[in-house]
């Protein structure tokens, strides 16, 4: 319910229900109460004012009778949603004409939706086979049994039953070397990316990316004032020879070892090495980010580049968002024991804390198996899914694209035939429903080339081949 702010003078002589009446006008009128937007009572309002109720009943049933307000039975008033027709003239140039028209310009406000939930969304699991049941099971329990100190502040750090679960499920499963004390708990990859921009750059640091690359771990990397260093990528990688030419002042490199985003390579173990000796020699840290690892198609998950550093200059950074679900908004890093506590003191100065309730949660759900099962079963369900779209793009876009990569992940990179302008083609398939990506969108640089990133883990079989016969008639259409 609304609380009113009104303006009540009884040092004056206007009679309150007169005041009352006014303020709650200039309020609809100045647009601070909107259309179908409820009202306190008038009980609740009496007593917030400190009057008696009389004078609110007269002022409440002058507004209705004025069609300002309107009453509906059993659930209350509102402001009427057919304003006056005083209401809806344009007003006169006066002192606040100039607020009234941002007012009037201002779009309505819609939920944000980058697509939907549709075909070739990126970076969406199978919302579909989420296990609810064991996941509402988990989350109702705690919920029932919060403590009051699980209530109030938590750690900075993360709760510590989920990361110890973490640091176990990294250890086994992504030949991360840590303990829980390493781990930290986040909102996502990208708050992981923000935090580690915030403590490893300085404003005028250098960074080295991806070319391509992902955009949102640039926009996170730089917003602190570092400048990005957009560093080629080849079949096995990162390019650590064009990386030495960069010069002494990069302080960080950004890479996507185990599936490289966007081509879906991945970084061969020599070069695995070369990075870390170029971060070890140059006294330079390396963000490891394993967004999408735990899928691959053509060979076992591979291990993470931060099991390889014998120096400890890795900091890896995981989430939940692409294994689970996006709006569960966990994610965490492991940071060397050397910068735990700088890791620590940023992360509270920057967010206080992650929710308790879905953390403890979590805790369990790794740590009572479910999560293992998932994996094991989405893997399946993921190379089924990953299978109908290559068979429907050979089938309705064979001579107009070429797939580039498709070894592993929730997404297919290709490559569009000369001619063809991915950001053309992109447009094309929204106002179809689809929603692609641009591959010229994850270039830093002027150099681009024209493909599509195609996702298809949150689509069934039968809707990706559907989706790709509309590809090829968008590709056709252009060519």
């Amino acid at each position: 319910m609304t609380t009113l702010h009104l303006p009540i003078d009884r040092s004056i002589d206007l009679p309150l229900h007169r005041q009352i009446h006014d303020a709650i006008r200039h309020a609809i009128l100045d647009g601070r109460l909107r259309p179908g937007q409820r009202v306190p009572s008038t009980r609740a309002l009496a007593v917030e004012l400190g009057v008696s109720r009389l004078p609110v009943l007269t002022a409440y049933g002058q507004l209705l009778h004025e069609g300002y307000l309107e009453g509906r039975a059993g659930s209350g008033t509102f402001v009427g949603a057919a304003l006056p027709d005083d209401l809806l003239r344009p007003p006169a140039p006066a002192s606040g004409s100039v607020a009234a028209a941002r007012r009037a310009a201002r779009p309505p406000l819609r939920a944000r939706d980058d697509g939907g939930l549709g075909p070739f969304r990126m970076s969406l699991p199978a919302l579909d086979e989420f296990p609810h049941a064991a996941w509402a099971r988990l989350v109702a329990r705690h919920a029932h049994a919060l403590t009051h100190a699980q209530m109030a502040y938590g750690d900075p750090a993360g709760e510590v039953p989920l990361r110890m679960a973490i640091a176990d499920h990294l250890r086994t499963a992504r030949a991360v070397r840590c303990e829980a004390e390493q781990v930290l708990v986040v909102s996502g990859s990208q708050a992981a990316l923000r935090l580690a921009g915030a403590v490893l750059l300085a404003r005028g640091d250098r960074v080295a990316v991806e070319e391509p690359g992902y955009p949102l771990a640039r926009a996170a990397l730089s917003a602190g004032g570092a400048e990005l260093v957009p560093v080629p990528v080849d079949e096995e990688g990162m390019s650590v020879a064009s990386l030495r030419r960069r010069g002494a002042r990069v302080r960080a490199a950004y890479v996507t070892p185990s599936h490289q985003y966007p081509l879906g390579t991945s970084m061969t173990a020599a070069r695995r090495f070369e990075l870390l000796e170029w971060a070890f020699r140059h006294d330079a840290w390396v963000l490891e980010d394993d967004y999408d690892s735990e899928y691959r198609y053509v060979s076992r998950p591979l291990g993470a580049l931060q099991g390889m550093d014998a120096h400890e200059r890795v900091v890896y950074v995981g989430t939940f968002s692409k294994v689970l679900f996006p709006a569960l908004r966990v994610g965490y890093l492991v940071v060397p024991p050397s910068l735990r506590q700088r890791f620590v003191d940023a992360r509270e100065a920057l967010d206080l804390m992650s929710p308790t309730l879905y953390q403890l949660a979590l805790a369990d759900f790794l740590r009572d198996g479910h999560f293992a099962r998932h994996l094991r079963r989405m893997r399946g369900v993921y190379l089924k899914r990953r299978d109908a779209l290559l068979a429907g793009l050979a089938r309705h876009c064979g001579d107009r694209l070429t797939v580039h990569n498709a070894d592993a992940g929730l997404h297919v990179a290709v490559l569009l035939a000369a001619g063809l302008d991915d950001a053309d083609v992109v447009r094309r398939l929204a106002a179809r429903g689809l929603t692609a990506t641009a591959l010229s969108s994850c270039h830093a640089g002027t150099t681009r080339r024209s493909g599509l990133l195609l996702g298809f883990g949150g689509s069934t079989e039968r809707r990706l081949l559907e989706a790709t016969r509309v590809l090829g008639e968008v590709l056709r259409a252009r060519s």
